[in-house]
């Protein structure tokens, strides 16, 4: 069965392919009876489907997080494409391949990553320096922090998603860390490296993006503050103050109380990661709003996290945006006065529209 991606699609288009069900819900018609809405959803994008007649001996057949063949037409309501679903079937495994309905992020993997500890061997402080090496030289452990999304839905939520927010977070930091006197450069990139750590088993991303039995009943905020307070009692002679510094920023990255931090920025490392921590996620946010395929006209969809539309007509086109030099070498200590940036980009200058193949990451 050839894949017709959702990116694809056209008004008035009849298809005959396959989606990733992320919701199911049987609805009440306003002339009588019930139809079926459905967020249908693959590696590009979402589209919602109503299915209005016949279902009911196929709706139970099929679930959330099941891959489901689709036979419908493809309209137009409210500047977004929909489909009137004719037919619906769940798929057998042979019939479809998982790595078409899992959004990746657009950047390279292992060169992100090698970014990442690149700045870390720079370290001049070799405690925070032989903690990151420790925590990462577990495979497992990299695995996950190189594949996991950094959320379900809210800001880089695709496969790669919490390296790349990482990474980008990390260069925030040196960037702001070399503006301020007095910061504390390294513990300040040790939190923006493990700021969200604990999302790699938080949530759960082999299948759909969801969260783990951990996840919903402790949360990423103290997941990582354990994992890494018994990570620093390994490191001989790590100093008790430096621990508490780093555990602080680790819980107080939220930046206030209602958003679920336990504790309020004290020092001006947390203050500086968890105001950045905010700014990095809504401005992926919002550039990925912006993005989204099929939007019409100049605003764009209300979403929870800005409850409000936002302005999609730019002063700039995105593939028009200068773009840095690429470095020959690996990144030097902040000291040094390195301001060189990604090497990861794949395609520099555009908006991280996550929708290119998985490539080694699905591995």
């Amino acid at each position: 069965m050839e894949k017709i991606f959702i990116d694809q699609l056209q008004p008035n288009q009849t298809i005959s392919t396959s989606f990733l069900v992320k919701s199911k819900e049987i609805r009440s018609k306003k002339t009588g009876g019930q139809f079926v809405m459905v967020v249908l959803s693959d590696r590009t994008g979402e589209i919602m489907g109503q299915w209005w007649d016949n279902f009911e001996d196929v709706i139970d057949t099929f679930d959330r997080d099941d891959v489901v063949f689709v036979r419908g037409l493809v309209s137009t309501y409210r500047n977004h494409l929909q489909i009137t679903i004719h037919r619906m079937r769940p798929c057998q495994p042979q019939e479809f391949d998982l790595t078409h309905y899992f959004p990746t992020t657009k950047y390279n993997v292992d060169e992100m990553f090698a970014e990442l500890m690149g700045f870390v061997a720079g370290f001049r402080n070799q405690h925070l320096r032989r903690l990151l090496e420790a925590i990462f030289s577990d495979e497992e452990t990299a695995r996950k922090f190189r594949r996991a999304p950094a959320a379900k839905t809210m800001h880089h939520p695709y496969l790669g998603g919490l390296l790349e927010h990482s990474l980008s977070l990390v260069r925030l930091c040196r960037f702001v860390a070399s503006h301020y006197a007095g910061i504390d450069a390294d513990l300040l990139v040790t939190g923006a490296i493990l700021h969200d750590f604990g999302k790699i088993d938080e949530l759960s991303y082999d299948r759909a993006f969801s969260y783990t039995n951990d996840g919903q009943m402790i949360g990423h905020l103290v997941m990582e503050t354990i994992m890494v307070a018994e990570k620093i009692r390994e490191i001989p002679d790590f100093p008790d103050d430096l621990r508490r510094h780093l555990l602080h920023l680790l819980l107080a990255h939220h930046g206030k109380l209602e958003y679920g931090s336990p504790k309020l920025p004290s020092t001006p490392e947390a203050l500086l990661l968890a105001m950045l921590d905010d700014l990095d996620s809504k401005v992926e946010a919002m550039q990925r709003l912006i993005a989204e395929p099929h939007a019409a006209g100049d605003w764009t969809r209300m979403t929870p996290m800005f409850e409000r539309p936002i302005y999609r007509r730019r002063t700039i086109e995105p593939a028009l945006a200068p773009t840095p030099p690429l470095p020959e070498n690996p990144p030097a200590p902040l000291a040094d006065g390195d301001g060189t940036r990604s090497r990861a980009a794949s395609r520099p200058g555009t908006f991280n529209t996550p929708f290119a193949g998985l490539g080694e990451i699905a591995k």
